[in-house]
């Protein structure tokens, strides 16, 4: 299942069993920029004692959340969505945290100009927190008959209403984008004079999902902790948990968002 497709040594062992179904590849500027892009992947496809079976499909997010919101480049996402057309490979983007306009357009390769063969979507696509998942895909790739594919949980109806609601009380115009945009700018001047103050870190992100990394793992839990104990509910993400994630409401306000980016800058003062 998905747990073959993610990195994060901690949630692979959860699974116990072997998870030999994906094989993970570099992502955007792995190796800071001393690799061609795709260098070692296509080299891979191509080589017939790679040991590597041709994929399927890729599947990757264009920001990855739990690996620590690590940005794609939109040239990089262009050059791989190049690559699975050369080498007849599906392209998967999970949109599932990064979707639903968290990064300002509802599909967060949009900017990159893609069109993906599969996109995966969840979380606040329901609008109310609700459970709902959404694969969608191409009509070429609908190759099942109705109803052959289902489970029981799935189709929850209140669900269905309340996403509707909300595709048509947010997306009906542009101003939910430009609001995301808007707030995004409001963090980043925020965690530009955290990083002027406080050597150990660096940040990025993009809308309204924003990554701030310390060099030691254990200040990036501090942060977390003091925080909470002042009101405001972060969590950490990347390979050392080194990194605290600021996911605010999409409906967030002017006025909430700076009084959380106070309340961030203080644990992060509090802790030095």
């Amino acid at each position: 299942g998905s747990l073959a497709v993610t990195g994060n040594a901690f949630k692979r062992a959860g699974a116990g069993i072997p998870l030999v179904h994906g094989t993970p590849m570099p992502f955007d500027n792995y190796f800071d920029g001393q690799v061609p892009d795709f260098l070692w992947f296509e080299r891979l496809l191509e080589d017939q004692g790679s040991g590597l079976n041709k994929p399927a499909a890729v599947i990757v997010e264009t920001v990855q959340g739990e690996g620590g919101i690590n940005v794609a480049r939109a040239e990089w996402l262009r050059a791989l969505q190049d690559l699975c057309h050369r080498q007849d490979m599906l392209l998967i983007v999970d949109d599932i945290q990064m979707g639903c306009g968290r990064t300002g357009g509802f599909f967060s390769f949009e900017e990159a100009g893609i069109v993906p063969d599969i996109v995966t979507l969840s979380k606040s696509i329901s609008g109310y927190g609700l459970p709902m998942s959404l694969c969608l895909f191409k009509g070429e790739l609908d190759v099942w008959e109705p109803g052959e594919h289902n489970g029981t949980f799935r189709g929850n109806n209140p669900a269905f209403v309340t996403a509707a609601a909300t595709l048509d009380a947010y997306w009906a115009d542009g101003q939910m984008e430009k609001q995301t945009l808007a707030r995004g700018e409001q963090v980043e001047q925020t965690l530009l004079a955290i990083c002027g103050e406080e050597e150990t870190a660096q940040f990025r992100g993009r809308g309204l999902v924003w990554g701030l990394e310390f060099t030691d793992p254990e200040r990036a839990s501090a942060v977390c902790k003091r925080a909470f104990e002042l009101g405001l509910l972060l969590e950490t993400s990347g390979p050392q948990s080194e990194v605290v994630k600021l996911l605010p409401p999409l409906t967030v306000t002017p006025e909430e968002l700076d009084e959380g980016l106070r309340t961030l800058a203080r644990s992060v003062r509090e802790t030095a």
